[in-house]
């Protein structure tokens, strides 16, 4: 069967309204909104002819019920708060409308890929079986600090069996996503075929100084945590450049001082900092550096520094066939509109790599916006992507 865009576009919007906010959408993982739009999908699954199941972790899965072979396609429905309305929805409604159109896919709606929990990735994790019971039992809301357990509960999720994936039945696993980033529309391109998605590594950064007086402590005397901190990355900040990859990104993402007083020098100083990029060598070169940069702080300054790991996540490459397979459908269908481009952003497809190969499509968001409420795509550049991921799947299942 064709595939039916004008559909997929009334989909989005419908999605759209639930959770409302501005231009945008407001659809916090296992809020009312979240769960109305789960709701709504497991009935739109049903009528496309899938067997649908919301499971205890708010997996919303529908089973294609024919012969295979099969590919899984999807990505999620709850959103960073007061947020964009295509970044996961567009996945999810996308691999819909790939089963409306007759193929033999089974569709994920995965959830709290978003993080508001715990680490985040609730769904493709315990589909994967990276999630166990303690993970669930330690995770809390990092917003307002609901246990996820009271949460499941309040979402009605409580007790229900958590799905696993059936590797054996899958070809591969598929995405479609807003790029998130400007690479495309300063390329003037329509459609970016995924190479990979990159690896984050992400590290606690604490400078231990002596807490005192402002005025009453001379500049000979004092250690100053904070000021330890801001010369460890302006060191951090000349060194990295030296040393990054081609789309290498880094980022100081929190900065605390205790006891943060404007009339008190800080005796520490926390610095929350993540490097990304998609060459496991590229990492690891970006992590030598900060070693480092931390024994030479510790050599020069006043208040040592320690360096503790948060989060490793390892890059996942799209498999080859699955890339040439875009490429040659985007350029049938409007020659020249692609070009291939790592994720600078992660996915739930990088834990669903874990056991199938998977691959990644992506339409540009206008002027590089995602995480806001004025997130926005051309609907021709929905289309597009629809069209291109139709094509390119049917040609992988042929």
């Amino acid at each position: 069967m064709p595939c039916d865009i004008d559909r997929f576009l009334e989909d989005l919007d419908t999605l759209r309204r639930i959770g409302a906010y501005k231009t945008g959408v407001h659809r916090p993982t296992y809020s009312p909104q979240d769960m109305e739009s789960r709701h709504w999908l497991a009935a739109r699954l049903a009528e496309a002819g899938l067997e649908p199941t919301i499971d205890g972790i708010g997996n919303v899965f529908g089973r294609h019920k024919g012969e295979g072979p099969h590919v899984l396609a999807g990505s999620h429905l709850e959103t960073q708060n007061h947020a964009g309305w295509l970044d996961g929805a567009l996945g999810v409604v996308s691999a819909l409308a790939l089963a409306r159109a007759g193929l033999p896919v089974d569709v994920c709606a995965y959830a709290d890929e978003e993080s508001h929990f715990g680490g985040g990735f609730l769904g493709s994790r315990s589909l994967v079986g990276a999630l166990s019971d303690a993970n669930i039992d330690a995770a809390t809301n990092r917003y307002d600090g609901t246990p996820l357990r009271t949460a499941l509960a309040q979402a009605g999720l409580a007790g229900r069996p958590r799905l696993a994936l059936e590797q054996d039945r899958y070809l591969g696993a598929f995405e479609m996503h807003i790029e998130q980033g400007t690479q495309l529309e300063r390329a003037g391109k329509r459609i970016g075929v995924v190479s990979g998605i990159v690896g984050v590594r992400q590290w606690l950064i604490s400078f231990e100084g002596k807490q005192d007086h402002t005025g009453g402590t001379t500049m000979e005397e004092r250690r100053d945590a904070g000021l330890a901190a801001v010369r460890f990355l302006a060191a951090l900040d000349e060194a990295f450049p030296r040393i990054r990859g081609e789309r290498s990104t880094w980022t100081t993402g929190r900065i605390a001082l205790d006891p943060n007083a404007p009339h008190v020098i800080p005796g520490r100083a926390e610095v929350t900092f993540q490097f990304r990029d998609i060459s496991d060598a590229v990492l690891d070169r970006m992590e030598d550096c900060l070693r480092a940069l931390v024994l030479e702080a510790n050599r020069r300054d006043r208040c040592p520094a320690t360096l503790s790991p948060i989060a490793r996540i390892e890059p996942a490459l799209c498999e080859e066939r699955f890339q040439q397979a875009f490429a040659s459908a985007a350029e049938e269908i409007a020659p020249g509109c692609a070009q291939a481009m790592p994720s600078g952003a992660i996915h739930d497809s990088q834990l669903i790599a874990r056991k199938l190969p998977m691959a990644m499509l992506f339409v540009p968001s206008k002027d590089g916006v995602s995480h806001h409420w004025t997130e926005d795509t051309d609907r021709d550049d929905l289309a597009l992507g629809m069209k291109v991921l139709f094509e390119g799947v049917r040609r992988i299942l042929a």
